[in-house]
């Protein structure tokens, strides 16, 4: 194999669609105004107290301009499609029209963790109800992990590299290190990485709440009238997770090509951790967190002290936050009383395998105007009172790198340095 060329890596653009918005436009002007997307389940019918979800508002793929109606029946693994809007809008972003140099050079790299789940339950569906004919043959094309990233490439097309990094909940930061050391090493120019999941249905609420893993809210619960406050990383009465759907990708670049087409880096990607615990199939796991927090910092060549604030990866659950804060507080020692530690997902709900690359799309933009958004819903947990959580409200404070950490099912666990320009 040829040598790595070493090449910097910036992040040019990114999109997203979340519970606060259908485009990144959207899902930063609620966020940093501290709200939450978290309603009542209205895309399936359940029997559960976990019935506060975070769904992507007005979201409707028949009103996209390269969606027809058949495309959205073919397709019916939301995730597909989902993916195809949020690569255009990133790509929109960073200002890049493809072109005849560029598409081959250009890699899309899409991670998720449940994948076609909802296809697959269409065509139980309709092999129970319909008979086996009735089944669509598309639905192994949607259950490939790959297809998201082969769609956008069709729809924009790029003939780069695809496919799709599967780390549960740390997809999306996986899809960025991955995607990285490509450009890095020189097999590409540009690289769209992220992830997209579609999780809203049934069986996977039913499942997470058997788990004890989502928030089942109860009469007396602040969240049973303000649905908004279900979600609440590092308060004192986190209960567990809201379940969300969504996609963020971010659009990477070489610092070369950027020169070449003129682009605008919002970032650059400073270093990259990874790490597995071979511990258990859920339950985080100390030594190894640690151990991928710190190799990324010793990746970007800094020291724990250069930190300036931290993306948590803050569920709202009660094991999971505490060990996180845990694990910063053995990386940092006593300097992590004056870090902002924040979670998104306090707003924006577990989009599971799309979480951290929307994370990472809005620590950047944060960082570029000078903001960090804040962890709300937050009531103080006297065992975590050494952490400033940014409670509540956005806070106007300039940062130049922010550490995002991703954990997830497996036993996998990513982290990712940025710096600001």
């Amino acid at each position: 194999m040829r040598a790595p060329q070493n090449r910097r890596v910036f992040v040019v653009g990114y999109g997203a669609a979340t519970p606060l918005g259908k485009t990144f436009t959207g899902t930063w002007r609620r966020a940093v105004k501290g709200e939450a997307g978290f309603r009542k389940v209205t895309r399936c019918q359940v029997e559960s107290a976990c019935d506060i979800v975070g769904e992507i508002p007005d979201w409707n793929p028949r009103d996209l301009d390269f969606a027809d109606a058949k495309e959205v029946y073919n397709w019916n693994a939301a995730f597909v499609i989902l993916t195809m809007a949020v690569c255009k809008e990133a790509l929109e972003n960073a200002g890049i029209v493809m072109d005849d140099k560029i598409a081959p050079r250009m890699a899309c790299l899409i991670g998720s963790a449940i994948n076609g789940s909802d296809a697959f339950r269409a065509a139980v569906n309709d092999l129970e109800t319909r008979g086996p004919l009735r089944v669509s043959p598309y639905l192994l094309p949607n259950l490939c992990a790959n297809l998201p990233s082969g769609k956008a490439g069709m729809l924009l097309k790029f003939t780069g590299p695809i496919f799709s990094p599967q780390g549960a909940c740390a997809s999306g930061n996986h899809a960025i290190g991955i995607g990285a050391r490509m450009i890095r090493d020189g097999d590409c120019d540009f690289v769209l990485a992220g992830g997209a999941d579609t999780p809203i249905m049934p069986e996977i609420i039913h499942g997470f709440a058997n788990m004890n893993a989502t928030i089942k809210v109860q009469p007396g619960d602040r969240a049973y009238t303000e649905h908004g406050q279900a979600s609440r990383p590092f308060s004192a009465d986190r209960r567990g997770f809201v379940l969300s759907e969504g996609a963020g990708v971010v659009v990477l670049a070489a610092e070369e090509v950027i020169k070449t087409y003129g682009l605008r880096p919002k970032a650059e990607i400073l270093g990259i951790g990874w790490t597995s615990d071979a511990h258990h199939y859920t339950a985080p796991h100390a030594p190894t967190i640690i151990r991928a927090i710190r190799e990324t910092i010793e990746d970007a060549g800094l020291t724990p002290e250069d930190i300036q604030y931290i993306n948590a990866h803050g569920t709202s659950t009660p094991k999971g936050d505490a060990m996180e804060i845990k694990c910063l507080r053995e990386v940092f020692g006593k300097q992590i009383e004056k870090i902002p530690v924040s979670s998104n997902k306090s707003q924006l709900g577990h989009t599971l395998g799309a979480t951290a690359a929307i994370e990472a799309a809005l620590t950047i933009e944060g960082m570029s105007r000078g903001i960090i958004l804040p962890t709300i819903n937050h009531l103080p947990d006297p065992a975590l009172a050494d952490v400033d959580v940014v409670p509540n409200e956005a806070r106007k404070q300039k940062i130049e790198i922010a550490l995002s950490n991703a954990f997830g099912f497996g036993g996998t666990n990513c982290c990712v340095i940025f710096k600001g320009v």
